[in-house]
């Protein structure tokens, strides 16, 4: 099996030391960096693309969440802290595992061991930074958070100076323009429809001709889209519709 990459994000240099004793008994996993903020993790993290993350949640300045927010892209995350009262909080996340300091030995092991299989299905060199459908992203609204795949999310749409987000049956605002998003989406999934909404290509129900030669869009999750007379046309073309 191929070394599974980690990188350790975590203030306390004591906290960091711990996980590498830890660790010492699982040579597949792999220590390439350790960070003791969010701003040095965003770097090294931009830098090694890791498979997995050990996460601090309580760090100065800026908190475990908070780094997951500024990633385009988020590796498996373990989070670690010595507050209780994140632990309920956390797996809303959809992190991986929750380990509460200082870590128990026994089950620090339970958890890489339920880990493995996970990630042995993953390719853990990632030779492009473009996302694919089974990039998994951070969406935050207020103190709502979700680590969410991209093929699940059906729909990016402009509501005033935020996007909102469409899966499941969530619809979170972000504060990140439409332009900004097209630009990280895999063009083969996500089709601009018009100004304002951007539609998984997976996610249509069915296509039917409107006005003016433009075209409808019904979506699975029920929403449906209407594609301006450009996007119509360039639809058409791209899809030989």
């Amino acid at each position: 099996m191929q070394k599974i990459s980690a990188v350790i994000v975590e203030d306390s240099r004591l906290a960091r030391q711990e996980l590498k004793e830890l660790l010492k008994d699982h040579p597949e996993i792999e220590i390439i960096g350790e960070a003791e903020n969010v701003d040095d993790a965003v770097t090294l993290i931009a830098k090694t693309s890791p498979a997995l993350l050990f996460l601090d949640i309580n760090m100065p300045e800026k908190d475990g969440f908070e780094l997951l927010e500024a990633l385009d892209e988020i590796p498996t995350v373990i989070f670690t802290t010595a507050y209780d009262e994140y632990a309920i909080k956390s797996f809303e996340y959809n992190a991986f595992d929750y380990l509460l300091k200082p870590i128990n030995k026994d089950r620090f092991a339970k958890s890489i061991k339920k880990l493995l299989p996970i990630l042995e299905e993953k390719d853990n060199t990632i030779e492009t930074k473009a996302l694919t459908e089974n990039s998994q992203i951070f969406i935050k609204e207020g103190e709502h958070c979700w680590m969410v795949l991209l093929k699940d999310i059906s729909l990016f749409e402009i509501v005033g100076n935020y996007t909102r987000v469409h899966f499941e049956d969530k619809k979170p605002l972000i504060y990140k323009s439409l332009n900004q998003i097209e630009a990280k989406l895999p063009e083969s999934h996500f089709f601009r429809v018009n100004r304002q909404q951007i539609v998984n290509l997976k996610s249509i129900k069915n296509v039917t001709s409107w006005f003016n030669g433009k075209l409808k869009i019904a979506l699975n999750d029920g929403n449906e889209v209407e594609v301006s007379r450009r996007q119509s046309q360039k639809f058409k073309q791209d899809l030989e519709f």
